[in-house]
């Protein structure tokens, strides 16, 4: 019994140190020497392009959004809203702002997914070179962004993904702070590391720019809570893994409500842990059988549970391994690759909060840590109680 006890926290310890080994192996990879960035050398260069913009209820926002795209849309770019599924007046307030407006009416099937199927469908008359995807709660950081994302998808022929930023609102609390630094972290050290390598990314759902022969071949109409995941692990499938691009901005904010934040968080974390559990190995044995490397490390990536979720397996691990210990059940092996596990982690988490999280957390605010991993728990067990099928709308007020 003492053999089979040491054997499972030994394989347990040793598959958590490999998870935080390629984590800090991305962390450390972004320090590197940059590679190349695209630049706009010249607006004639722009392939002809349009931007879909999701939208479902988003009537308090939906004007300043199309009038703040269609200012960075430069000769060759146009917008087009998808009204989802409104039952406000998002069609109408598009449409007065300038933007080009189709709606879709088909409670049975909600989702971004389909959303986005609906829109790139309406443009199959004539296409485009290029479609961009842009929520409707984001804004461009720069005046350049949206033309960067459509001449770098025409020049490479692949997905790009620009720098996605969700921001904590001026005074937002520590856990919108939290947040804040995790998705930096995910989305600008980890992101850039696997650039760095000439490595692909994580499509993020918003600021992002295909092809239109890809995408016009790439089923779009899923309801599944990650899209955005799902598409960019699809286009790798087809052998069109995708291109990061941090010269592009994008940037929203984290809901200012408690409801709205936990919804969007409970809704990405289930859905990545969905995609690990059901869709990953699936895809790594493909990558592998296909000899495709760039599905495979994006493969590896998603691999990284979500940070908080992963601080919370080293405590927890290592704190039995600990008592095992003490009582004489495992061997001082175990235990050894269980606190290495836990070094690493901690190792490449200070990197990154040195590099993207000082803006957001302070030191002495880092040791209010274990109360945010404790917040999160409800998220983890309703993963295991209470998967939730279909998409829901973030709350923001």
């Amino acid at each position: 019994m003492m053999l089979l006890i040491d054997s499972l926290f030994l394989l347990i310890s040793c598959v958590l140190l490999l998870i935080c080994a390629v984590l800090c192996f991305q962390v450390l990879a972004s320090l590197l020497p940059a590679a190349k960035i695209d630049s706009l050398s010249n607006e004639d260069t722009v392939p002809r392009f349009v931007v879909i913009m999701p939208a479902h209820n988003e009537c308090d926002i939906i004007e300043d959004s199309v009038r703040q795209v269609m200012a960075c849309l430069g000769k060759t770019g146009s917008l087009r809203v998808v009204a989802d599924n409104c039952s406000d007046d998002t069609a109408l307030l598009a449409r007065s702002a300038g933007a080009e407006v189709i709606e879709r009416v088909d409670p049975d099937r909600r989702g971004k997914g389909y959303a986005l199927a609906y829109g790139v469908a309406s443009l199959s008359a004539s296409p485009p070179e290029v479609v961009l995807v842009l929520d409707a709660d984001c804004h461009t950081g720069h005046p350049n962004a949206l033309l960067l994302l459509a001449q770098a998808a025409r020049v490479h022929g692949r997905p790009v993904q620009g720098l996605y930023d969700m921001l904590a609102l001026p005074g937002g609390g520590l856990k919108q702070r939290m947040a804040a630094f995790a998705w930096a972290f995910k989305g600008r050290v980890r992101a850039e590391g696997y650039r760095r390598l000439g490595l692909p990314c994580q499509l993020m759902g918003s600021g992002m720019a295909f092809p239109w022969p890809l995408l016009a071949r790439i089923d779009l109409a899923t309801g599944h809570i990650v899209e955005d995941l799902k598409l960019g692990l699809d286009c790798a499938l087809a052998g069109s893994p995708p291109l990061y691009l941090p010269s592009s901005v994008v940037e929203s904010y984290f809901p200012a409500n408690d409801e709205g934040s936990r919804s969007q968080r409970q809704r990405w974390e289930h859905g990545h842990l969905s995609m690990l559990t059901s869709d990953i190995p699936r895809l790594a044995i493909r990558a592998l059988l296909q000899r495709n490397g760039k599905l495979l490390a994006m493969c590896v990536d998603v691999c990284i549970p979500p940070l908080a979720l992963l601080g919370m397996l080293l405590v927890f691990n290592a704190f039995v391994v600990s008592l095992l210990l003490a009582g004489g059940w495992i061997s001082p092996t175990t235990f050894v690759v269980a606190a290495a596990a836990l070094l690493v982690f901690g190792a490449a988490v200070a990197v990154g909060w040195w590099r993207v999280g000082r803006r957001w957390v302070s030191p002495g605010e880092l040791m209010m840590v274990p109360l945010y991993l404790a917040a999160k728990v409800p998220i983890y067990i309703g993963f295991v109680f209470r998967k939730p099928v279909s998409w829901i709308k973030t709350r923001r007020d």
